[in-house]
């Protein structure tokens, strides 16, 4: 089920009003409904595949317990190795078994050896990458005594498997999510209205920025090779914000609709392409995966402590393994070389931390200097793309050498005088995105507005009113979000 769907605008009023309405006086029966419903949303996609889920959320349970109750290091750390490797194993199986077998192949036939691959003929189940890394997160706080393992096997499955956050994160972790399912919940206005302005946010830029540039980028990287430099670029620009206005608008649509149902995730974005260099980046891109790599790979791998080897060693893993995170392809891999190269020179020169604070606080506008180093921020980060979206390494570097070619500083030759007009208002759409993020850069979403007087409420349904108007109007053809495949 898609949050841009009409399936999904009828689920969640429904779901929104027995949770309150009818199941309101007992914690345990809120829970069980969240479970069902969560269920039914996944099963939405495909039922075949909740026997995946299910069984993830049986195995970290039982493991769970089994570690809390063990009375010998060793015993505690064979539950922590069974359950991360058959996790692991299923992640790995379903979405890198073809991958291998198929490289695998091609590696044999480049030795004059020619054999038959068997590959799977089945479909990447939707979200086994973020609830496989929830469950792996509660298994390994368990082992480190960060939380007592869950007895309730209804709660902790409902923190496995919470439909807003199920099939495309954000990635949570049990020491922050679970308790909330612990305790009793009330409505709260202010909050609830509040997520239904993150959800237009998120809806606006899924459906009027993300599905209209996924037009644009995928014709101009589907035919490559017969565009010059400039269609590339400006391809690669469609991208940037195709992606980023799917995912993003995906986590905010998540954080708020969980609002309703007064329940807190953790923040997945922060204006990422206002960072003034690459460490900022990433620490304002997908953040829930950042940082869980950070605690759960980056840290035990001895992190920044060591000398200069172990830094940069640890920095190329983390980025490497979330490349590979991200699919089964050398594209991936290149893509999370390519930032791990951007990164290194910040980190050896202790500049990693430099843009901690929100840019130009208290500013209309940025400095001099701020402004070239987003732009050149951006710019690093438009070239990585290329990497991510392409099909092939071979596709991305000659996407890059005509990009750096003469043909670069030609017109563009993916459009016809008829499409002017809608580049033009979707161009303007993307305005409105960068205008309204930046000028509430220092809040959690665009549409976050301090209360005020009765005139500034006027403005703000009128924004309102225009945000819908414009998914209306300029709403793209309906697409999966990009991450439903990772």
């Amino acid at each position: 089920m898609l949050f841009n769907s009409i399936e999904f605008a009828v689920f969640l009023p429904i779901v929104f009003l027995l949770y309150w309405f009818v199941f309101q006086k007992s914690i345990s029966n809120q829970n069980l409904l969240i479970l069902l419903v969560s269920y039914i949303f996944y099963a939405w996609w495909d039922w075949r595949f909740l026997f995946l889920l299910a069984f993830s959320t049986f195995l970290d349970y039982f493991a769970g317990l089994k570690i809390e109750q063990s009375n010998t290091k060793s015993r505690s750390k064979f539950w922590l190795i069974l359950s991360i490797g058959i996790n692991l194993g299923f992640l790995g199986f379903f979405k890198y078994y073809n991958f291998f077998v198929n490289e695998l192949t091609a590696a044999i036939a480049n030795a004059g050896i020619r054999i038959d691959p068997w590959t799977l003929k089945v479909i990447l189940p939707v979200g086994i990458s973020f609830y496989t890394f929830h469950g792996l997160s509660y298994i390994i706080d368990v082992y480190k005594k960060r939380i007592v393992a869950e007895k309730h096997f209804v709660d902790y499955a409902v923190f496995v498997s919470y439909f807003p956050l199920l099939v495309a994160g954000p990635i949570e972790r049990a020491t922050h999510l679970l308790p909330q399912f612990k305790r009793a919940r009330t409505f709260n206005y202010q909050n609830a209205a509040d997520g239904m302005r993150q959800i237009l946010w998120g809806l606006f830029k899924k459906v009027v920025i993300a599905d209209n540039c996924a037009t644009y980028a995928n014709a101009i990287f589907n035919s490559s090779g017969e565009h010059n430099g400039s269609s590339l670029f400006i391809g690669a620009l469609f991208f940037t914000f195709q992606i980023y206005g799917d995912f993003s608008g995906y986590s905010d649509i998540a954080l708020g609709v969980s609002r309703l149902f007064g329940i807190e995730l953790l923040r997945n974005f922060a204006f990422p392409y206002f960072s003034r260099d690459i460490a900022e980046f990433w620490r304002r891109w997908h953040i829930s995966l950042s940082t869980w790599f950070r605690d759960y790979l980056y840290f035990p791998l001895g992190g920044s402590q060591g000398g200069t080897w172990m830094k940069v060693r640890n920095t190329f893993i983390i980025f490497v393994v979330s490349g590979f995170w991200h699919g089964a392809n050398w594209t991936f891999l290149a893509w999370g070389f390519l930032n791990a190269l951007y990164f290194i020179p910040l980190l050896l020169l202790d500049k990693n931390r430099n843009n901690i604070d929100i840019i130009s606080t208290h500013k209309l506008l940025p400095s001099l200097k701020e402004f070239f180093q987003i732009m050149v921020t951006f710019f690093l980060t438009v070239i990585a793309w290329i990497f991510f979206r392409s099909d092939t390494i071979a596709q991305a570097f000659s996407i890059l050498r005509e990009i750096f070619s003469k043909s670069a500083f030609q017109t563009p030759d993916f459009l016809g005088k008829h499409d002017m007009i809608y580049l033009l208002i979707h161009c303007t759409m993307i305005g409105v995105l960068l205008v309204m993020e930046w000028l509430h850069r220092d809040k959690q979403h665009a549409l976050q507005f301090n209360a005020g007087t009765a005139r500034s409420t006027a403005k703000r349904w009128a924004i309102y009113a225009t945000i819908v108007v414009c998914i209306l109007l300029f709403g793209g053809k309906q697409n999966n979000f990009i991450y439903f495949q990772f």
